[in-house]
């Protein structure tokens, strides 16, 4: 029997029991272990690590762990080396709408089961969002979040801060519902698809080419306003 001392540092501390939280925690095992495999254990998803030291100097996740290592770990540096084209799990319908609401590409059906979403990461380079933490420890996911919040809103924040999102907003650049870029679209083209006062009040509009969606500024579009500058705030 081998012994592997741990410490986690930072945000990594959310995935661990209240008593192992900010100390030193030891971990059993048999044969060959790699530090992924042995810090998955205690609940924290590899794509949530970033750098590793084993007794002091900077080594790798997939390194076989060996008796007496002294080993800690910090959590990822905030932004991706990848565009940010996100999938969501079936729990994250709200999240997934105010995200293609401030312009980002997100795959989301409520009926994907965990192999349809990890073959679409793994063969479509995306960004997985969940709060299901065996599913993001999939070997196969590379990139990904563990949701902390259950507010989409707080959930939102969460996504913007740590894929470092600010920059590269577009709002109402995509359908809601479907995922599609908007166009724009001319009033007359649209006119007998628009109630009375919609006719009268307004003249801009956008239209998405996959789903027929209709877009205008409307209480929608001040609701989702208010939302862009609380998000540009940090008020989320």
């Amino acid at each position: 029997m081998s012994t592997a001392y741990f410490s986690f540092h930072g945000r990594l501390n959310y995935f661990l029991q209240r008593d192992q939280k900010e100390k030193q925690i030891h971990v059993d095992f048999r044969g060959m272990q790699s530090i992924k495999h042995l810090a998955e254990s205690f609940g924290v998803p590899h794509l949530e690590i970033g750098q590793v030291q084993v007794n002091g100097r900077e080594d790798a996740l997939n390194t076989i762990a060996q008796d007496g290592d002294r080993i800690e770990v910090h959590p990822i540096q905030n932004g991706c080396p990848i565009e940010p084209r996100f999938l969501l799990d079936c729990h994250l319908g709200r999240l997934a709408a105010h995200l293609r609401m401030l312009g980002f590409d997100c795959l989301y059906q409520n009926d994907y089961d965990d192999s349809n979403m990890a073959e679409i990461v793994q063969h479509d380079e995306r960004i997985l969002l969940s709060r299901d933490r065996r599913l993001l420890m999939r070997k196969v996911i590379l990139y990904g979040y563990c949701l902390r919040s259950l507010d989409p809103l707080e959930q939102l924040m969460e996504v913007v801060q740590r894929f470092e999102l600010k920059a590269k907003v577009q709002p109402f650049h995509r359908c809601l519902r479907c995922n599609h870029p908007l166009e724009m679209v001319d009033k007359d083209v649209i006119l007998d698809r628009l109630e009375p006062l919609t006719k009268k009040y307004f003249d801009e509009f956008h239209i998405c080419p996959n789903c027929g969606q209709i877009y205008w500024k409307g209480s929608h579009y001040e609701r989702m306003q208010q939302v862009l500058t609380k998000l540009k705030g940090g008020e989320v």
